[in-house]
């Protein structure tokens, strides 16, 4: 079928064969035997090739809402309120997102490709022949390390950005330490850390998920791994801001802000 109604069908179709996926992962988990020795060096492989980065650009992004939050602080007359602006912002919304963007740009094209190349090699088909689950023995542990990986990143994220935004502060716009930390705990709450991580922990899913679901399905050898790469890429910064969306219109609708 082909037109505007294949499209609709053909996306139905991948859609109900993701969520199949993540029904059969969660499943998987709880299942014996687990794989620790695969889960410790994927954890190690992702968190080598995101540590270095997530460090470098929460920098930046610290500094540039430092900035941006401070300027519009001054032209209402509210400097007193820029640090706990800052940090909120940093904690709940660029901290996730960051660590998401880098886990499914470095981390999920790897899975991605990872498993693309098995599957072109016809290994996934042999692992189901000698009676092993390749979802067992392969997603799930690329899966948790990636939402591990993301949890522990979104704490350093979070740490060096606040900092980060803390010395653009005092430095160039001339705030002071104790105004800046003074507003930060009166606007601020434990709840802000806690979505802050339950963000992480589900994009790390996320991207962990689709870059399984696209490296288990190229088709065209191997041009057919590199478009799967980019589209897994693609299909997880898509789905990040959605799901960011809708976590952030219920967690401020379930948790009182404080001050307010």
């Amino acid at each position: 079928m082909t037109g505007p109604g294949g499209a609709a069908v053909g996306a139905l179709r991948h859609t109900g064969q993701l969520f199949a996926l993540c029904a059969t992962t969660l499943r998987d988990t709880f299942r014996r035997p687990f794989q620790l020795r695969e889960l410790i060096e994927q954890f190690w492989f992702l968190a080598s090739v995101t540590i270095l980065p997530a460090a470098l650009v929460s920098i930046p992004f610290g500094a540039v809402i430092a900035l941006q939050v401070g300027s519009l602080a001054q032209q209402l007359g509210a400097q007193s309120f820029t640090g706990g602006a800052s940090v909120l912002a940093v904690i709940q919304q660029a901290g996730p997102l960051i660590v998401a963007l880098l886990i499914a740009g470095a981390g999920g094209s790897a899975i991605c490709a990872d498993l693309g190349s098995r599957k072109i090699r016809e290994e996934l088909e042999a692992m189901e022949v000698m009676g092993v689950s390749p979802v067992q023995r392969l997603v799930v542990p690329r899966v948790l390390a990636a939402m591990a990986v993301a949890v522990l990143l979104n704490g350093l994220v979070s740490v060096v950005g606040t900092l980060g935004g803390y010395f653009f502060n005092v430095t160039l716009q001339h705030g002071t330490p104790g105004a800046y930390l003074s507003s930060f705990s009166a606007l601020a709450q434990l709840p802000d850390l806690y979505v802050g991580e339950l963000k992480a922990l589900v994009f790390g899913f996320i991207a962990g998920i689709v870059a399984a679901y696209r490296g288990l399905g190229p088709r065209g050898g191997p041009k057919g791994v590199g478009d799967a790469v980019n589209q897994a890429v693609v299909i997880t910064f898509l789905l990040l801001f959605v799901v960011n969306v809708v976590l952030t219109a219920v967690y401020l609708r379930v948790i009182p802000q404080k001050g307010a």
